[in-house]
């Protein structure tokens, strides 16, 4: 069955809602349509159907498809863990550690991998759009590349490359893509299209005709700016709290260096009476905060060191006497303890660190790593709903007494005595309206009616609807081979 794949000129220039949206009007046509990332970098993770990870991304873009999030779907997953390593997911389970400047010599024992979660892919469905990763352009990478003209060359997919003419320089970004590939390479370009437009397109006619004569490129189209962007999940923690409201409950979560499974913030963007603040480093927590988010971390200890040297720590001590509330969730919830312990060294150097002794649990690291999909009960409210855990560590002590949910009947996570400090190893929680709506009344919030997976999709079909309006969607699938 055919395939067509997304590249773009750099990162972040729209490939992941360009591939969903995409995914969502093929689907409209009758189509079986599958979505497709070969290598994806990202700490934002969710759980599959098969008892696998992928990127959140892909995720998504399955919803639009209509299909559960599988393995196959984002084959190589990095999960960055320091500036110099991560962590090398494979077909959805972990397989190494590595150093960045030792990948490269990974990367080709990968394409195999790769092109076989593909195959499959191809077989089940009729048409699997492909996204790349960073940009072509990037020819010092090329060898053993997987992610991007590697893969396409392998796999004989066309390419229709994406600019963001927002950040200025498309025509650059077009010309100079073409200008540094090699030909092989160039030759599976099939077309090109501008993303992120703001104004009158008209305006770029004569930069789009440009383009098309210096690169002999079909255009496939100029697609502006898509306004309800900020309602899908987002990738990229920066994307996050860029809802255009303000509401009088303030929820600030801390910007940790090493952020992870950061989607649960997602419907708490989305509610009308909350506004949300992702904090940056070096900003205090303001004093009108009423909930504290320690997110999720893919390293506990270094994201604790990341946090003291804040000042979060002592921000935090002032909040909670101020009676604030605080919600540490997998990570996070390591943090608000007594200690986190890692004996092994299976997130960094081996040790232990002094947690913030804001509820009374110790956290001990532990090989295997916890990753399901789950049905919990909110203890407080009582209130179900779904998650997923994704976590390595055990937690255990006094507060465990007065669990955050309950599991099958098994006790998980803590509260502390006056109720006010909350830890859970569950992410998205938030997606469930009747836990969100009781969660916040116990807080004193309320929450507004939103019907928050009824949002997702109304806006992934506004995206679908964009997208046939403004690119030629029938040139773009007649590419497909």
């Amino acid at each position: 069955m055919p395939a067509l794949m997304i590249q773009g000129t750099g990162s972040n220039v729209g490939k992941s809602m360009l591939v969903a949206g995409l995914c969502r009007a093929a689907r409209r046509r009758g189509l079986s349509v599958a979505p497709f990332k070969p290598q994806n970098m990202s700490n934002n993770a969710a759980v599959t159907v098969d008892g696998g990870e992928i990127g959140r991304a892909q995720a998504m873009q399955a919803l639009a498809c209509g299909l559960e999030p599988h393995t196959d779907m984002n084959p190589v997953l990095l999960k960055p863990e320091t500036d110099v390593g991560a962590h090398v997911v494979v077909q959805g389970q972990h397989r190494t550690t590595v150093r960045a400047r030792d990948y490269s010599a990974l990367k080709p024992t990968l394409m195999q991998a790769v092109l076989e979660s593909f195959g499959r892919l191809k077989q089940a469905h009729d048409l699997v759009i492909v996204e790349g990763a960073g940009s072509p352009a990037e020819v010092n990478l090329r060898a053993g590349d997987i992610a991007n003209m590697g893969f396409a060359v392998a796999a004989d997919v066309p390419v229709v490359l994406a600019g963001d003419i927002d950040r200025g320089g498309v025509i650059a970004q077009m010309v100079g893509t073409q200008a540094v590939l090699s030909e092989q390479d160039a030759s599976m370009v099939s077309g090109f299209l501008i993303n992120k437009f703001r104004g009158d397109p008209s305006l770029f006619d004569d930069g789009y005709a440009l383009i098309e004569q210096r690169t002999g490129w079909s255009g496939f189209g100029v697609l502006p700016w898509f306004a309800d962007a900020w309602k899908l999940p987002a990738e990229d923690a920066l994307d996050i709290a860029s809802a255009p409201h303000e509401g009088a409950f303030h929820v600030i979560c801390l910007g940790l260096s090493r952020i992870a499974n950061f989607d649960d913030l997602d419907p708490l963007a989305q509610e009308p009476g909350l506004t949300l603040t992702m904090l940056r480093a070096g900003q205090p927590i303001p004093g009108d905060a009423d909930l504290v988010i320690l997110p999720g971390s893919k390293s506990t200890r270094g994201d604790l060191a990341f946090l003291r040297a804040q000042g979060w720590d002592i921000d935090l001590a002032a909040h909670v006497r101020r009676g604030g509330h605080v919600l540490g969730i997998c990570g996070g919830y390591q943090m608000l303890g007594q200690v986190v312990r890692d004996p092994l060294g299976i997130e960094g150097p081996a040790g232990e660190t002094p947690g913030l002794g804001l509820l009374d649990v110790t956290t001990a690291m532990e090989p295997a790593k916890r990753l399901t999909r789950v049905q919990a009960e909110h203890v407080p409210s009582g209130q179900m709903f779904d998650g997923y855990e994704i976590h390595i560590g055990q937690t255990t002590g006094p507060d465990c007494a007065r669990p955050f949910a309950r599991i099958n009947g098994d006790d998980e996570g803590a509260i502390s005595g006056n109720g006010r400090i909350m830890g859970s190893y569950l992410h998205g929680l938030f997606r469930h309206d009747g836990f969100r709506a009781a969660f916040l009344a116990n807080l004193g919030a309320q929450s507004d009616g939103l019907e928050y997976d009824t949002a997702v999709e109304a806006t992934l079909g506004a995206l679908a609807d964009h997208i046939e309006a403004h690119l030629d969607l029938p040139g773009l699938l007649s590419v497909a081979r």
